[in-house]
């Protein structure tokens, strides 16, 4: 499936008054040919972060829920992307988002399938060589004895390395920004080595310069106002940099800056000590999201 063919499948999706609650979306998209259902899960792959809302994001909840409530299409629907989909980046999502979750859940109603479909199917085999859990489950033992681990590792690196590792520290506060931002944006097919790497620039900033964390922030508020990308930024580096020795310069930034007084919105703290939590309280007042 192309572009042109995600955008279309994605508009009907996003058009569907079917979706405004689960019962109504699991109503709406049970009855479906799996064909139509695999064709639906692919497009959701290759969806970037920020556009994961209303529709898309009940489409999402859906099939994260499908493992649990019908293994039995949950396995149609692995096996018809892994017959359909060419795209390899977006069949290796049927690993971490749906394949785990479907042994998991229902492992043992649906392993003797599993064994029979992996017979007859290489593309099979190498899905389940990303299968990983308990040596010493009896359900894993008899996964390995299908799975190609060696083929599938091969592409997972290939697919985590980036093509152009980025060296975060070196960046202007401007170009981090936007770093960020690009980063936080990708959908998950699309994630690679930069994200994880970005993750621990934020962390090394938040325990060695909280300043330049905070710096961080504001830069990418000058930049962005994506309501997803902006819940990432309250929960992650300004929930994780707020704190005791931060917090004067929060209020200060905060006084000055009513969109940082609005992300802050957005973060928890409940578990924060009493003089900081009423100091948070102060300043976010009814703006809790």
């Amino acid at each position: 499936m192309g572009l042109t063919d995600d955008t279309g499948l994605l508009e009907v999706i996003v058009a569907a008054p079917q979706l405004r609650t689960p019962d109504e979306t699991e109503a709406f998209l049970d009855p479906m040919p799996i064909g139509e259902l695999a064709s639906m899960w692919c497009a959701l792959q290759r969806v970037s972060r920020r556009d994961q809302v209303g529709s898309v994001w009940a489409l999402k909840l859906y099939f994260d829920r499908l493992p649990q409530r019908r293994p039995q299409q949950a396995l149609d629907l692995v096996l018809e992307v892994l017959r359909t989909e060419a795209d390899k980046p977006t069949v290796m999502q049927l690993n971490d988002k749906f394949l785990l979750s479907l042994l998991y859940a229902h492992g043992e109603a649906v392993i003797d399938r599993i064994e029979h479909e992996a017979m007859r199917n290489d593309r099979l085999r190498w899905l389940l060589g990303g299968v990983h859990g308990a040596p010493d489950d009896p359900l894993m033992a008899r996964i390995v004895e299908h799975a190609d681990g060696k083929a599938w590792q091969a592409d997972h690196l290939a697919q985590r390395t980036p093509r152009e590792p980025l060296d975060y520290a070196s960046l202007s506060a401007a170009a981090l920004a936007r770093a960020w931002v690009e980063q936080y944006s990708k959908s998950d097919r699309d994630q690679d080595d930069n994200l994880f790497a970005i993750m621990d620039f934020e962390r090394d900033l938040r325990e060695e310069d909280p300043d330049g964390l905070i710096d961080l922030v504001l830069e990418v508020l000058k930049i962005e106002a994506n309501p997803v990308l902006l819940s990432l930024l309250a929960a992650g580096p300004l929930e994780d940099v707020i704190n005791a020795a931060t917090i004067d310069r929060i209020e200060r930034e905060a006084r000055v800056n009513e969109r940082f007084r609005e992300l802050l919105g957005g973060v928890w703290y409940y578990r924060a000590p009493d003089e900081l939590k009423a100091r948070l309280d102060a300043l976010i007042g009814e703006s809790r999201w």
